[in-house]
């Protein structure tokens, strides 16, 4: 009933002694780390036959060693030597560099965990996706960037794509097997992040490091950046847009405090469902990496009575205009989706180097859509490598930009 996610014929988990294969892309960032330790505490349920991490070989060569897993590929060539030196002796193949990424990702597998963050991780996940793989997707840019050419793959291939980010994880399993003309509306909650009760100038004025500081959430520096403007929960509507087939004017934001409840869905009768969990994203990447059957974990266990209370409030566009920028680049739709999402990127790299103010992360990305939109190259992209390309032309657009400075705040050079 939802496009990427084939619910009528789930995979099932295989007999216990015979482990269900995994690919860990992203295997050193939060999500593989998380992931990690699913793993190691299933009881044998998985065999990890290759991860993937990104410029850290020490790191990614004890992973691959504490999964048992038999290939080991880091994007950043330059790192392949120690690498190497790392996995000496332990029979792990070591291999560095985008080629080895995706040789990764098309190792014969049950599941691919696709977690590498940033548009880094768009082809190698649609390369084990077009190979057949079900994917535990992670990455949300995969469908910000290149979502209709994602879910159309899915779909030829007879696959799935399990959503891992708690906030659709959420809205997967509350959906049970409705149809789509049912629901009325789809909720995704946001924490509101540090700057949850800061005021507008406050939060213009904002450092990386106070930017940094997540209430509730653990997670890499460029997610924490997005969650603190709201640029992630536009991200994620945009990913919601794509996994459940639902249009934008069905897709509603609101602010929870609490991080308990991650998603509604309110149908036509005026019943509404949620998914609640603790924020522990080893909730929704054990539910996808089981899925259909369900993993005893060690995450941690909700409790209600010690919450006390759930709180939901608007989110304020004034404050937060990276929101509105994202959703307005999701209704115009095209390749402004695709713009948004690199702009981003550059824009989130500026602030965190102390190029910019947090003020002008939204600014950036809103006239980096507004010039794709002028000069034409928002065009809606018909595959992976088109996406791509708009992403490429999106980045250069961004860096001219900032290089130009234009008002852009700490701004001197690029």
């Amino acid at each position: 009933m939802t496009l990427g996610l084939d619910v009528e014929n789930p995979r099932r988990l295989p007999p216990k002694a015979v482990p269900r294969s995994i690919v860990v892309l992203g295997a050193t960032g939060s999500i593989g780390t998380s992931t990690a330790d699913i793993i190691k505490n299933s009881g044998g349920a998985f065999d990890v036959v290759a991860v993937a991490g990104g410029r850290d070989p020490i790191a990614l060569a004890k992973v691959a060693r504490e999964l048992g897993a038999r290939f080991a590929a880091l994007a950043d060539d330059s790192g392949y030597s120690a690498l190497k030196d790392a996995l000496h002796g332990s029979g792990i193949e070591a291999a560095a560099g985008r080629a080895a990424v995706v040789e990764a990702a098309l190792h014969p597998a049950d599941i691919v965990m696709g977690a590498i963050a940033g548009t880094a991780g768009v082809e190698p996940t649609y390369a084990a996706l077009s190979a057949g793989r079900t994917i535990a997707l992670a990455n949300k840019e995969c469908l910000v960037c290149a979502g209709a050419a994602f879910i159309r793959q899915a779909k030829a291939m007879g696959t799935q794509l399990l959503p891992v980010d708690s906030e659709h994880n959420a809205i997967f399993q509350a959906l049970g097997d409705a149809e789509p003309d049912t629901i009325e509306m789809m909720t995704l909650t946001a924490s509101g992040g540090p700057f949850r009760a800061w005021t507008a100038e406050a939060i213009a004025k904002a450092t990386p490091e106070q930017a940094l500081k997540h209430p509730n959430w653990a997670m890499g520096p460029k997610v924490t950046i997005d969650s603190a403007g709201l640029m992630n929960k536009g991200l994620e509507v945009i990913e919601a847009h794509h996994i459940f087939g639902i249009e934008a004017e069905r897709l509603d934001v609101l602010v929870h405090a609490q991080s308990v409840v991650h998603g509604l869905v309110a149908f036509r009768d005026g019943s509404v469902t949620a998914g609640l969990a603790a924020p522990d994203m080893r909730v929704p990447i054990a539910h996808c990496l089981a899925y259909p059957e369900r993993l005893t974990t060690h995450a941690r266990r909700l409790d209600l009575a010690a919450v006390g209370q759930l709180t939901f409030e608007r989110p304020d566009f004034a404050r937060f205009p990276a929101l509105r920028v994202a959703l307005e680049a999701l209704r115009t739709g095209r390749g402004l989706p695709t713009v948004l999402n690199a702009a981003n990127e550059v824009a989130v790299e500026a602030f965190l180097k102390h190029r910019i103010s947090f003020h002008d992360i939204a600014r950036l990305v809103e006239a980096c859509c507004e010039a794709a939109l002028r000069d034409g190259t928002a065009s809606e992209p018909a595959s992976v490598e088109e996406a791509l390309a708009v992403d490429h032309i999106a980045r250069e657009s961004a860096r001219t930009l900032l290089a130009e400075g234009r008002g852009f705040g700490m701004l001197t050079t690029c």
